[in-house]
């Protein structure tokens, strides 16, 4: 049984960057792993902090989003190790979400995102679902632990 997942409301919510799991990574805490990740946009910059230290997920996204901010060079090649990154943190760091990862067993992960064709499925099912992949090699990873 494939395992959908995308608002935090709804069953697997955790796996969502927006779910309120904080950590500690490069010695500061996130709130959110979409907090890490859209601040990663902007290492070396004062963007960094101002995104680190917004209230919602969902506005640490729109200010990662904004084309104003100086996007790193190299963010192509590394924001799947960024994410990877983050993502296997959140589950380091929360035991009660790790269970929920493992029970998963083997099953396929998929980012139901209708319009991220990227990280999600996208709206046709012909996405990358970046973040369900890695969510998957997390899975991995905890469970050689």
């Amino acid at each position: 049984m494939t395992i959908y997942f995308y608002s935090v409301r709804e069953q697997y919510g955790c796996f969502s960057n927006f779910s309120p799991h904080g950590f500690e990574l490069d010695e500061l805490y996130w709130p959110t792993s979409e907090h890490y990740f859209q601040a990663q946009k902007f290492v070396g910059t004062l963007h960094l902090e101002q995104i680190r230290l917004v209230k919602s997920p969902k506005d640490a996204a729109r200010m990662g989003r904004e084309r104003s901010r100086p996007l790193r060079p190299d963010w192509e090649e590394v924001k799947d190790d960024i994410m990877r990154m983050a993502v296997l943190r959140k589950f380091e760091t929360h035991a009660d979400i790790r269970e929920i990862l493992l029970a998963t067993n083997n099953e396929e992960i998929i980012e139901n995102s209708p319009i991220d064709f990227y990280w999600g499925c996208g709206s046709d099912g012909s996405g990358k679902n970046m973040l369900g992949i890695i969510l998957m090699e997390v899975r991995e990873i905890l469970r050689s632990r």
